[in-house]
C-alpha cells in the first residue's frame, strides 16, 4: 500500500478509484485505516487536517482517495475556496472517473447544508455513491432510529445508507460489500 499526494498522473492510469468525501472531523480517514486495516491514513481530532488529495494503493489493484474535509479550514493552511475547488475539480472534472464515492456524513448531526450541496451534486454528476453515516456508537438507540429516519428522508429511497461506526466496527462488513462490489 503506497499513500501519495494527488497526481493526475496517477490517476489517469486506469486502476479503479473509491474516493472517500465529507465534512471536516467526519472519519474519512479513519475509515480508510479500517478498510485497510492500517493506519495508513492520518487521523486528528482537529477538524481540516487533510488539506490536499491523498491517494492510497491497495493490493495493486484499487486506488482509495481521502479528500479534504468541506465547510472547514485552518487558517494556517489552504482556504476554503481552495479546497473546495480541489474538492469539485478531482470529483467532477470529467477526467476523473471513479468507481465509487462514499459520502461520509456525522449520523449524530445529520445532513449539513453543505452534505447536502455534495449529494445533489453528486446525483447531478451522475456519480455511483454510498452514503455512510458514521459514529452512530455515539447515539442511544432510540437517537439512532430517529437521525437515520431523518437522513432517509433528505435523502430519498433511491440512495444507499450504511450506519457505520469506526469504533465498534458496526457495519464494516455490509459497507465492505458495498464498496467493493
Amino acid at each position: 500500500m503506497k499513500g501519495l499526494v494527488g497526481d493526475d498522473e496517477i490517476l489517469a492510469d486506469g486502476i479503479p478509484q473509491i474516493a472517500f468525501v465529507g465534512r471536516s472531523n467526519v472519519g474519512k480517514s479513519s475509515l480508510i485505516n479500517i478498510l485497510t486495516n492500517s493506519k495508513v491514513s492520518r487521523t486528528s481530532s482537529f477538524p481540516g487536517r487533510t488539506q490536499e488529495i491523498n491517494i492510497f494503493l491497495v493490493n495493486n489493484s484499487f486506488y482509495l482517495v481521502d479528500l479534504p474535509g468541506y465547510g472547514f479550514a485552518r487558517s494556517s493552511g489552504l482556504g476554503r475556496e481552495k479546497i473546495g475547488e480541489l474538492i469539485d475539480s478531482y470529483l467532477f472534472n470529467s477526467i476523473h472517473s471513479q468507481k465509487k464515492v462514499v459520502m461520509i456524513i456525522d449520523a449524530n448531526v445529520g445532513l449539513t447544508d453543505k452534505d447536502i450541496l455534495m449529494l445533489e451534486e453528486l446525483e447531478k454528476f451522475n456519480k455511483d455513491f454510498i452514503i455512510v453515516a458514521n459514529k452512530i456508537d455515539k447515539m442511544t438507540q432510540s437517537e439512532y432510529h430517529k437521525k437515520i429516519n431523518e437522513i432517509k428522508k433528505v435523502v430519498g429511497e433511491q440512495h444507499l445508507i450504511v450506519p457505520f461506526s469506526s469504533k465498534t466496527r458496526k457495519g464494516l462488513e455490509s459497507l465492505s460489500d458495498k464498496i467493493f462490489e
